[in-house]
């Protein structure tokens, strides 16, 4: 081989010597980053060491427990209705779910009868309470992938669900309104005329979300396709709530396996879709972070039809059972599940005839929802990770307890 000269020096390097140069200039090296657990596309003190290999993440693990406040524990020394305002510290956005849950759990294990129109009022809260979630949800995730305008206008319809909220039990976080034995206090006066306007307010709104967001160019080209999770997968990993059902898993408690009056009323369970359908984007992929996303947009429909249902139907009478005073657990085990903004929020009570439950466990969808992140953020992109975590749309205070 005849040497070449470079700026006036011969080159002596032989075609296997000039490969393996160009190997070693190639070669990187792996890099832990620590995404949190104070960082604004976490959701919360969530920590997730990266293993990255330049911009693509190798390895993602969660490393939970910084908002670890031992509420099972305390659910086993204190009374049932002192227990009650702590479920709305778990998934502190749809605080009326938590306490729904809890209380229904302990009215089985009681044999307890809630009045008519307190299951009615029951209902409209959670649903009201779920699209306040969603809300949050949809506002946050334009934050995460750039978008700062969907931000403010989420925040714009959920002040009207929050003044609803202060109206009915004088709080707009953490309620305590959803008891045992039915609610604390009645529907305030000029209730359901408030509620009956903003339901005509809010349901044109979600379609100008999705002109907004949604059908963004930029916006579906960082979440289509991205962070595809398999219907096998989401029931291996035990997601629930908006996470399968984007999955293309036609399961909600509420149709399958209703519970208080969901059975009184018509509506539908929006799943994923591959694109190409009428109002999906053709680069979705069932089971991806648009499609966690684009079914809570839907779901903020549907509630809106259970709403109007349940304004049409609520009847006069007592807005909550006679609890006796000294309520007691009696013996026994019940585990009972409702469906919860982010999935299904599972109590399980064992008594033993004392005031205070002998064990309390409760399955928070956030929990197991998350468990699947390890799984579905090999192979992508650092930016990809916040597109992923959004969309499954976790809430660390139920993540730890």
């Amino acid at each position: 081989m005849e040497d070449k000269v470079v700026h006036g020096q011969p080159d002596l390097l032989t075609d296997f010597d000039r490969q393996r140069v160009a190997a070693d200039d190639l070669r990187t090296e792996e890099l832990l980053i620590n995404m949190g657990p104070q960082h604004p596309s976490t959701h919360g003190v969530l920590r997730l060491m990266l293993r990255t290999d330049g911009e693509l993440v190798l390895e993602a693990i969660p490393h939970i427990g910084y908002l670890h406040r031992c509420a099972e524990k305390i659910g086993e020394n204190v009374t049932p209705v002192q227990f009650v305002p702590y479920t709305d510290r778990l998934d502190y956005l749809a605080g009326m779910n938590n306490n729904h849950g809890y209380s229904l759990a302990i009215e089985k294990l009681c044999g307890l009868e809630v009045p008519e129109r307190a299951r009615y009022i029951r209902v409209l809260m959670c649903e009201l309470n779920r699209i306040a979630s969603h809300l949050v949800s949809f506002g946050c995730y334009g934050l995460d992938m750039g978008a700062f305008t969907p931000f403010l206008y989420a925040f714009r319809e959920r002040e009207y669900i929050l003044d609803l909220f202060e109206a009915t039990c004088g709080q707009r976080l953490t309620y305590n309104y959803l008891s045992i034995g039915g609610v604390t206090q009645d529907l305030p006066g000029g209730f359901a005329d408030k509620l009956a306007h903003f339901l005509d307010y809010f349901e044109p709104k979600i379609d100008e979300y999705n002109n907004l967001l949604s059908y963004n160019y930029i916006f579906v080209k960082r979440t289509a396709g991205v962070g595809v999770v398999s219907a096998a997968d989401a029931l291996a990993y035990g997601l629930t709530g908006p996470c399968l059902r984007a999955s293309g898993v036609k399961w909600d408690l509420r149709r399958c396996v209703p519970y208080e009056i969901y059975d009184r009323f018509e509506f539908d369970i929006p799943i994923g879709i591959a694109g190409g359908a009428i109002g999906v984007p053709r680069e979705v992929v069932v089971g991806d972070s648009w499609s966690r996303y684009f079914v809570r947009m839907q779901e903020m429909k549907q509630s809106v039809r259970i709403l109007r249902q349940a304004l049409q139907q609520l009847p006069a009478g007592e807005f909550r059972a006679k609890v006796p005073a000294a309520l007691k657990v009696p013996a026994g085990e019940v585990y009972l599940e409702v469906e919860g903004a982010r999935g299904q929020l599972g109590y399980l009570i064992v008594g033993d005839g004392k005031k205070t439950p002998r064990r309390v466990k409760i399955r928070g969808p956030s929990f197991c929802n998350l468990s699947i992140a390890t799984h579905v953020c090999r192979r992508v992109l650092i930016a990809d990770v916040a597109a992923i975590l959004g969309s499954i749309d976790v809430v660390m205070g139920e993540v730890d307890r």
